[in-house]
């Protein structure tokens, strides 16, 4: 499973990407971000073109960079991230198969362009947007909630969303994020994982809390150990994941077992 992390740190980065990561994302989605997520707590970069310059100095490893969502903006925005060095552009909040297209017309073949589902639009259209021609398609679950009114962050993973979801997907398709393993709230993230394993994820993000939870640590020892755990669980028995499907369900609707979460977060 490729990991991608959230940094304009260039030696951060480097070291994470050098240690097992796949690449970098630079963020550059803020319009009308602060409004949609008021009160949420949510995290709004403000990174810039200049960053993304200096990160593609600083790694080989695959550059991605989240524009703002479709608007008048998007052509310029679209230029500057293929003259920074961007391998792909994300496109958030995507509502529309013409947006996409739009899009896609803009890059005109000069870098991948992925696509962030993260409203009931686009799950809704999910089939006709992943009959695009796009580099990997991902699956906001923080928007998405926003967007339905709820409460619940990981209810797509359990009420069948993200499963018909990824059943119209052919390209990398990616859901949640990832930290340390035994860490992670309010789910754990074994459990998060193995839900990404069970679903067929090509990749994920490392999660905020990654960066929070790596203070004091080796990139070159804890990248690898996130990986080893994610291929344990993919090798887990079919009783194993039995039991984290169980476990996972029981955490998000707060009752989780801790004996199921020992269980399952290094499958033999």
């Amino acid at each position: 499973m490729d990991l991608f992390l959230f940094t304009v740190d260039p030696r951060w980065g480097r070291d994470v990407v050098a240690a097992g990561a796949a690449g970098i994302v630079v963020d550059w989605e803020r319009r009308g971000k602060a409004r949609r997520q008021l009160g949420e707590g949510t995290q709004i970069n403000a990174d810039t073109p200049a960053d993304l310059a200096r990160m593609r100095a600083a790694t080989s490893g695959r550059l991605l960079c989240r524009i703002n969502g479709f608007g008048p903006w998007t052509g310029g925005e679209v230029d500057e991230a293929v003259r920074r060095g961007a391998d792909e552009i994300l496109l958030p909040m995507v509502r529309t198969a013409e947006q996409v297209d739009r899009t896609l017309e803009l890059v005109d073949g000069r870098c991948g362009l992925g696509i962030l589902i993260e409203t009931q639009d686009a799950v809704d259209g999910a089939a006709g947007l992943a009959g695009r021609p796009l580099s990997r398609v991902y699956l906001g679950l923080n928007d998405l909630r926003i967007d339905r009114r709820s409460t619940e962050l990981f209810r797509p993973l359990v009420d069948g969303t993200v499963d018909a979801v990824r059943a119209e997907v052919a390209q990398p398709f990616g859901v949640g994020g990832l930290t340390l393993p035994g860490r992670g709230f309010p789910v754990s993230s074994d459990l998060l994982a193995a839900e990404l394993v069970r679903t067929g994820a090509d990749f994920t993000f490392l999660r905020r809390s990654f960066t929070a939870d790596m203070a004091g640590r080796d990139p070159y020892v804890e990248v690898p150990l996130v990986l080893a755990s994610v291929d344990r669980l993919r090798r887990a028995s079919p009783a194993e994941a039995v039991a984290a499907r169980s476990a996972f369900v029981a955490a998000v609707a707060g009752s989780a077992v801790p004996a199921l979460v020992d269980a399952v977060a290094l499958p033999a």
